[in-house]
């Protein structure tokens, strides 16, 4: 067991590596695909937001699939849908053509996070479910940095096209290795298991309705809507912002990338396992006051104190994503995270798909892309706020127990 289990939260870790490497590399490999395509910013937002207008439409339906079907087959093709769709990115000579390729890229990534978390979710404890889905989830900051580090010598040495190629087989390859290593949880070890400690086990499920009828999923679903369109937006333009506004060399430009991510890490192997000591709320309200500093900080800076505020917002990045995830257990249910968490993505989605368009709109407008960190950072003061009701909330239910354990 102990064997299937580190098989399952191995393959869970690179489905998340690949996933990040392929979302990420676009920003990296932007300033060299502008010229060559001989787009806009507000052009290449467009492209950039077609994948996630495919990853938050189709992330629901996976995520609610993730509870009723198999897992192994489900996260195995959906992964070598997405190396197919990051292959054929190398080949686009319009705006059309490559939103269509990025499009089938993000249909397959839909299956790389709320159905990888649910399946983790089975397979560890839940005594320390924030550290252990604060590792599987460092696969995205390791892409990140990946994408920052790796790209930019294979553009150097080969074209931007090149770095499409690549990342698109080590999808199509990570779909047969996720496939030879995923398992279901069998529900009858389940049972014997619940039988053997005199508990009884029954299937069940979670009412949907329910959960949408509670106020604090909508909190949480705007926080991290407003999460995604502040997260996106440097991770889209600030290595184009650092080659074009600021004169830095391309390789130094990337670099921002690999701190962004290397920050990320940071936060998931610190913040994540803190939220199990002092709570997932008080921590991912940090991470919202994290992203708005770092956002102002990007927007304002220059040279070596840029570097210093991209690591600063990568820590507060890096580890909400992992820590909504498991709010989607602790507040709802643990059963039915993979639909909670596919719900949630797609208000990530929304995000994610305005934050390059209202960008690129406002950089291509006022000739900076400076306003745009400003607004990111709007954003996330706004996350910030709708997190704060469902705290006073929680504080409140956890008032009124301890005052009916002490009558």
């Amino acid at each position: 067991m102990k064997k299937q289990t580190l098989a399952v939260l191995i393959a869970c870790f690179l489905t998340v590596l690949i996933a990040y490497s392929v979302r990420y590399s676009y920003g990296t490999l932007l300033p060299e695909m502008l010229p060559s395509l001989r787009i806009t910013k507000a052009e290449a937002g467009i492209i950039y937001s077609s994948y996630f207008i495919a990853y938050s439409i189709v992330s629901p339906i996976l995520g609610l699939a993730s509870d009723r079907i198999n897992m192994r087959i489900l996260i195995s093709i959906f992964v070598a849908v997405m190396g197919a769709g990051t292959f054929l990115m190398q080949y686009p000579s319009s705006v059309l053509q490559a939103s269509l390729f990025f499009t089938i890229a993000g249909i397959g990534c839909a299956a790389c996070w709320a159905p990888v978390m649910a399946l983790a979710q089975r397979w560890i404890s839940d005594k320390r479910r924030g550290l252990n889905l604060a590792i599987i989830d460092a696969g995205s900051s390791l892409g990140v940095m990946m994408s920052g580090a790796f790209i930019p010598v294979i553009v150097a040495n080969f074209d931007w096209q090149m770095g499409w190629k690549i990342l698109g087989i080590t999808g199509l390859a990570l779909g047969a290795i996720d496939y030879l290593l995923i398992r279901n949880r069998p529900s009858l070890q389940i049972t014997q298991v619940s039988a053997k400690s005199g508990i009884q086990s029954k299937p069940g499920g979670i009412s949907y309705r329910r959960v949408l009828k509670d106020g604090r999923f909508w909190f949480f679903g705007l926080a991290y809507l407003l999460t995604g369109f502040t997260v996106i937006i440097p991770f889209t333009f600030i290595s184009t912002y650092a080659v074009q506004e600021l004169s830095f060399p391309y390789s130094s430009a990337t670099l921002l990338i690999t701190i962004l991510g290397a920050g990320g890490l940071l936060g998931k192997l610190t913040l994540g396992p803190l939220s199990d000591k002092v709570g997932r709320l008080w921590i991912l309200i940090l991470c919202a006051g994290i992203l708005v500093l770092g956002s102002l900080g990007i927007a304002y800076s220059r040279g070596p104190a840029l570097m210093a505020v991209c690591a600063f917002f990568g820590i507060g990045y890096g580890a909400c994503w992992a820590l909504y995830a498991a709010c989607a257990s602790d507040f709802f249910s643990k059963r039915a995270a993979g639909g909670i968490i596919g719900l949630w993505t797609f208000f990530l989605g929304v995000g994610s798909v305005l934050g390059p368009i209202i960008a690129g709109w406002l950089a291509d407008a006022t000739g900076t892309l400076m306003w745009a960190f400003i607004v990111a950072a709007g954003s996330g003061a706004g996350s910030l706020l709708f997190l704060l009701p469902v705290l006073k909330a929680s504080q409140r239910v956890a008032t009124g127990k301890l005052e009916s354990e002490q009558t």
